[in-house]
């Protein structure tokens, strides 16, 4: 099961109580005052941890407490701190305020921690309130509650490399091919639900992130289909790789499907389609997709790499693999072709949409 969404409740542990007592000794008023402060509450910190890809644990167990703080004993001794409530979490994790939409921490760095709910503090004992005039207090202070809120976390999958395409385009089949992923991959669209990173290594022990983004479909950026839900993987991306069908096996012409995916990233997010790219003109062991590929080449940007490949046949994948090294390496070298001007407001792009459709 894959969770990319999930609220959660955090609450940080009480801090101990004060106390209030007294010591026997001669010629001080009341034997004067021994009492000891508590000790702090827990707090509850998120943390980012490497093998994990989803938020599922915490879709489970959404409510996470740090232990109270103990109270203050006589004889001068403080109450033991509560102990913290280390709640591991995904690289890529975006914590937000599930009421205003702020963005409270960004959670992308192997072992970044973001106290998510802060621990009381302890109440002071007797002993901090004598004075020259006071020298038996019998006051002392209640430990402060631990803060406790509702907190909203989103995964945006950190990878370098996103594979975007429209819905059987062959994505699956090729992280498969260069990677340790082993997402499911069958000849029709949509099998895959959610997105899938792996890890692709070379023989001099180079390694990269590769995510496999589901296939997105005209009006992602509006939140059609799961749109958001996918798009969103996309933006830490490096490199994005267009993998089209070039045998038009859905009955989608390739060059279409690639102008139309660089309108849902753009909307999505301005400057996103320039990010530097490459074309995959797959499937080109179907005889319908040579003369594709000649129109493909034609009709697509000048200076954007268009690259045959097969995925099911393992055909130039070694190269693709090796352009892929040299792309992160000099990715100011591959950025896309400038878009064009599309709808602004959410409103035009939905007529806009309505319009492609009609016609």
């Amino acid at each position: 099961m894959f969770v990319d969404r999930v609220k959660i409740k955090v609450r940080g542990g009480n801090g101990g109580n004060g106390r209030a007592s007294f010591r026997r000794e001669i010629y001080v008023p009341m034997g004067g005052p021994d009492g000891g402060d508590g000790g702090k509450g827990g707090s509850v910190i998120l943390r980012a941890a490497t093998g994990q890809q989803s938020l599922v644990d915490l879709y489970y167990l959404s409510h996470y407490e740090g232990k109270n703080g103990g109270n203050g004993a006589n004889m001068d001794k403080y109450g033991r701190g509560g102990p913290d409530r280390i709640v591991e979490v995904p690289l890529g994790t975006v914590v937000k305020d599930p009421e205003t939409g702020e963005m409270l921490a960004d959670i992308c760095e192997v072992g970044q921690e973001y106290f998510a709910a802060k621990g009381g503090k302890g109440g002071r004992g007797n002993i901090h309130f004598a004075t020259s005039t006071n020298r038996g207090p019998t006051e002392c202070e209640p430990g402060e509650a631990g803060e406790e809120r509702y907190l909203l976390l989103e995964l945006k999958s950190i990878a370098d490399v996103g594979l975007v395409g429209y819905p059987n385009a062959g994505k699956s089949t090729l992280i498969r091919d260069v990677s340790n992923a082993r997402p499911k991959t069958a000849p029709y669209p949509f099998t895959t639900l959610h997105p899938v990173v792996g890890v692709v290594e070379y023989e001099d022990f180079y390694k990269f992130t590769m995510a496999d983004i589901p296939g997105l479909i005209d009006g992602a950026h509006l939140n059609v289909g799961l749109g958001h839900d996918f798009l969103r993987h996309i933006e830490r991306c490096r490199v994005l790789v267009y993998v089209l069908d070039t045998a038009g096996v859905d009955g989608r012409n390739p060059w279409d499907d690639f102008l139309a995916l660089q309108k849902e990233l753009e909307l999505y997010m301005p400057g996103l389609s320039r990010r530097a790219g490459l074309v995959l003109a797959n499937k080109m062991d179907l005889p319908e997709s040579a003369a594709n590929l000649k129109k493909l080449k034609r009709k697509l940007p000048k200076g954007l790499k268009v690259m045959p490949i097969s995925a099911l046949e393992k055909e130039h994948i070694a190269e693709w693999k090796e352009l892929l090294r040299e792309m992160l390496a000099n990715p100011d070298d591959y950025v896309g072709p400038e878009p064009p001007e599309y709808p602004a407001d959410a409103e035009e792009a939905e007529e806009s949409l309505d319009e492609e459709k009609a016609f």
